[in-house]
Order: C-alpha cells, then sequence, then structure tokens
C-alpha cells in the first residue's frame, strides 16, 4: 500500500535535494539523518544506465567526519585497524572502525587532504559522535567537525568520459581512490574516483552546499551524448558485486573478518587502535560467520527484500540473507542475496532452509562475486 514519507527539520535535505526532485525521483529513504533518493520510478532503467552506461546519484548523505589539527592522523590511526603507515594526501584508504569489542562501527574512505587535514567519508552511522570522544579520551589536538562537504556520484562503464569531459584528461590518470582538489567554473571541488558500485565511477565532493544545483546541471549537461540519468546506489549491482552494506549486512557482533575484510587488520602494528585486542583474539580463534552470497530458488522476486530472513540448516538457526532481489545477469536471470551464515556452511552450493517474506525458499551458498557476464 502506498504511503509518504513526511519530511521535517529533523532530517536534512541534500544541496540536491531541489535537483532530484525535478528529475523526477519517486522514493527516499534516511541515511546519516539526511533524506537519500532511492527511486526515479524505473528501478530496470536505472540498473541498466548503471551496468551499460552512465548514471549519476545524489549521495551527498555520504557524509564527511573532518579531522583537523596536528594529531588528525594520530586520531585516524587509533580509529581503524588498517596501518596507515605508507598514506599519503591524493590516495584514499578504504578504513574499517571498530569498537572495543572488535565490532566493526562503519567502513569509511579516508581521505588525507594533508598531514593536518583528513576525511573520512562515513556509511550511515554518528561517526562524528564516536571520533569526537575517542579523540577527548586519548587528549589529542584536533577538531573533528562534519564539513559543507556533499557528494555527487557518477558511476557506470561511461562514468569515466562524462568527467573527463568535464575535468579533462588527468581524471583518467586517477588510481582507485585516488583523488584531486579542483574547480569547476568556480565551483570548489574534490574529484575521486570512487563509488559504491563495481562498474566504475567518480565522486565529485561539493565544499558549497549552495552550488548543488547548479552542479547537479552542469553533469546532466556533459553527460547528455551518453544518454546519462539519475539513480542511486543499486541493491541489485551491489550484491552482484559483493559490497558490504554496514547496518544491512551487519549485527552488533559483526567484525571484519566475518566481512571477508581481515586484510584491513593489523594487529601487528605499533598503533593502539581502538579493538586492537579483541581483533587480535578473532585473528587468533577465527571467524564464526561468514559474509557470503546465495542463489535462491522460486519465482522471481518482484522487489528487493525489505528485511532479513532467517536461514536454517537441520532445523537449527545457521544465519540470515541480508539483502534479497533478482539479478538480470547473474545465471541469465535469478533470485540472489548476500548475508552472513555459520563458518561451517559457508561452501559454495551448501543447501539452507530461507524464511522469505513470500514463504519458504531454499537457499545455496554462492561465492561472492556474483558472475554476472558483464563488466
Amino acid at each position: 500500500m502506498p504511503f509518504e514519507l513526511a519530511l521535517g527539520a529533523r532530517n536534512r535535505k541534500s544541496p540536491f535535494f531541489e535537483a532530484t526532485v525535478a528529475a523526477g525521483v519517486t522514493q527516499f529513504t534516511v541515511y546519516n539523518h539526511m533524506y537519500m533518493p532511492t527511486s526515479y520510478g524505473d528501478p530496470a532503467a536505472e540498473y541498466r544506465r548503471l551496468t551499460e552506461g552512465v548514471a549519476m546519484w545524489d549521495v551527498s548523505v555520504e557524509r564527511q567526519v573532518q579531522l583537523a589539527g596536528p594529531d588528525a592522523l594520530a586520531l585516524a590511526r587509533i580509529l581503524t585497524p588498517r596501518n596507515l603507515d605508507k598514506l599519503k594526501p591524493g590516495q584514499g584508504r578504504y578504513v574499517p572502525i571498530c569498537d572495543h569489542r572488535g565490532a566493526i562501527l562503519n567502513d569509511p574512505v579516508l581521505l588525507p587532504l594533508a598531514d593536518d587535514l583528513v576525511w573520512l567519508s562515513i556509511a550511515d552511522s554518528d561517526m562524528v559522535l564516536w571520533a569526537r570522544a575517542i579523540a577527548a579520551e586519548r587528549g589529542l589536538d584536533v577538531t573533528v567537525s562534519e564539513p559543507d562537504v556533499s557528494p555527487l556520484a557518477i558511476q557506470g562503464p561511461k562514468a569515466e568520459e562524462v568527467v573527463a569531459g568535464l575535468f579533462g584528461e588527468w581524471v583518467r590518470e586517477l588510481s582507485y581512490f585516488g583523488f584531486r582538489e579542483t574547480e569547476l567554473d568556480g565551483i570548489a571541488l574534490v574529484v575521486a574516483r570512487s563509488g559504491w558500485s563495481k562498474q566504475g565511477g567518480f565522486e565529485l565532493y561539493l565544499r558549497d552546499g549552495r552550488c548543488g544545483t547548479d552542479l547537479w546541471n552542469r553533469v546532466v549537461e556533459a553527460g547528455r551524448g551518453h544518454d546519462i540519468g539519475p539513480g542511486s546506489p543499486n541493491p541489485i549491482e551491489r550484491m552482484e558485486s559483493g559490497l558490504i552494506s554496514i547496518g544491512a549486512d551487519t549485527d552488533d557482533e559483526t567484525n571484519p573478518f566475518e566481512l571477508g575484510l581481515g586484510r584491513f587488520v593489523d594487529v601487528e602494528q605499533e598503533t593502539d587502535f581502538i579493538g586492537k585486542a579483541a581483533l587480535a583474539r578473532i585473528a587468533d580463534e577465527g571467524r564464526r560467520r561468514q559474509f557470503v552470497g546465495y542463489r535462491i530458488d522460486g519465482p522471481p522476486l518482484a522487489a528487493p527484500a525489505q528485511h532479513r530472513w532467517p536461514l536454517h540448516a537441520g532445523g537449527k538457526p545457521a544465519g540470515f540473507v541480508s539483502s534479497a532481489g533478482f539479478s538480470p545477469r547473474v545465471d541469465g536471470g535469478s533470485n540472489i542475496g548476500v548475508g552472513l551464515v555459520e563458518t561451517g556452511l559457508a561452501e559454495e552450493g551448501t543447501e539452507l532452509a530461507c524464511d522469505s517474506e513470500t514463504g519458504p525458499r531454499t537457499a545455496k551458498v554462492a561465492y561472492l562475486p556474483f558472475a554476472t557476464g558483464g563488466s
């Protein structure tokens, strides 16, 4: 049954809000206390643009936690178990952030703009409060804030052509998570090769919220010859690619090893980062669960799952499907999902009973990413 999302002062509008309304947005969600577009009324077209052409997404909800001051890098090191010894300005890093138990809280991209200025481009949670608390506890000389920075993503196989047309050929030389401070006709930006898809793309970090509609329209014009159109982080493509969604795929006890992020955890480094002892113990004991894909039987799912589906093996709880939907590319068209399962059941092909929204189904464990035959 259709319903409406009431807008109010409790949550914030994006600098691109008016532009997305003009582009025909039909659905929003709330993410980091902001309204985030999730559909423009044609999910199939939005998926095709991402996988075959180029799409633009308002992802200003991907807020920045800014660490500024002499101890900016010191705080960054304390917040993440990833070793940052080789960090340098202009090259971002994917950095899990954990609590003292080793449970993952967030998985931002860290952007070092200078030795005394760092951004954490966060997923959905109040990282600014966490970072402020840790900085105060450790007595660090650093100011933690949320700056006026709002990313606009350009994603898809043709994204590079659009961004090169806007900024020049230098964007082609950016490595993954590489970035550069620049401007576009007076609009201050950071351009980064990044984005929440495996189709390739960039994020334009707008540094003045007053210019949101202006930037949006310039991207539309630059992409017109490539049939650019609006969209949002795509639930089907992200499952195909095995991308992690903090909060959706994780619970209060999920640790980086369960998510396949062990390569970003260095318990041997000198830094006394948050969760070090717990993560060292988990590394020694081994992971209890594993993030995997699922092939799900039955009729095609009409829409992505709205909540987690419990899994059972031999009548006993075995894990959950955290996201599910119909992929037109996997196996020529198949229901797929992702989620956590007990490590002993994580072999490809293991069959599990699944309590879906449409009744009992079977979920077969699949290794990630799924083979799509595409990009």
